[in-house]
């Protein structure tokens, strides 16, 4: 029997604010994404996902979201909001309506929202470039306003998937840098999909390794230390390890 339990609207408390899945399964005609799998995230725990491609990391997330149903086992949590791999701005629209988008779409006036979303584009290294087009924009700028836009929304629980996959090295580090900084500002429940072990020991307080299709917990890994950490850290690399080793033992 498959179940999904939304945390109440207007104000959840903080034990509404997390997440948990409990013996989920999804499958997609023949094509078994996940099985059994069991994930709790507590309120404002950042939470890395690593997998196999095919692990069903990115299903995960749409299940959180409710854009998908499970086919057996429980999926609850609060209001959540998905940033998927793409950044999907709309072309015709500035980078600071891009941003707004969500305060729009929950009723505000445009200049409401544009005043509203223009602080966090200060934040997020954005000043200057609100009147931009998303193509006049860099890869990581354009990552940045979808991480705006993603905060904006006001969601409790912030769902991730490979965020910055599409970025060089440098820029890479450079976002994960600044992404650090906003969720010590402003503290959300987060699952970060990813195929960096290193950018999950960086991020997250706990990183949860999948095995390959049908995606189920291998290892669960707590990051020692406060966020953010440098990627040469003690703890960063230790974790990194014990993350690589069991990715190799769950089949990858």
């Amino acid at each position: 029997m498959a179940t999904r339990v939304q945390a109440p609207t207007g104000g959840p408390r903080d034990s509404e604010e997390g997440v948990a899945l409990d013996g989920v399964a999804r499958s997609f005609g023949a094509t078994q994404a996940l099985a059994g799998l069991s994930l709790h995230a507590a309120p404002r725990e950042v939470v890395a996902v690593v997998g196999p491609s095919g692990s069903g990391k990115s299903t995960l997330l749409e299940l959180v979201c409710g854009l998908q149903e499970p086919d057996a086992g429980t999926v609850r949590a609060a209001r959540a909001v998905l940033m998927p791999q793409r950044d999907l701005l709309l072309p015709w629209m500035d980078a600071l309506d891009n941003a707004a988008l969500p305060l729009r779409l929950q009723g505000a006036k445009r200049d409401a929202a544009r005043a509203q979303a223009h602080p966090v584009m200060a934040e997020l290294g954005l000043a200057g470039f609100e009147r931009a087009r998303p193509h006049e924009l860099s890869g990581g700028m354009r990552q940045r306003v979808a991480v705006a836009r993603t905060l904006l929304s006001g969601a409790p629980v912030l769902c991730l998937d490979e965020p910055f996959g599409a970025l060089d090295a440098i820029t890479r580090a450079d976002a994960q840098a600044w992404l650090a900084g906003v969720l010590a500002r402003e503290p959300r429940t987060v699952l970060l999909v990813t195929h960096d072990v290193e950018e999950a020991a960086v991020l997250a307080d706990r990183i949860v390794v999948l095995s390959a299709r049908p995606g189920r917990v291998v290892a669960e890994l707590p990051v020692p230390g406060a966020r953010p950490r440098h990627p040469t850290g003690q703890d960063v690399v230790a974790v990194r390890a014990l993350a690589l080793d069991a990715l190799r033992g769950g089949g990858a």
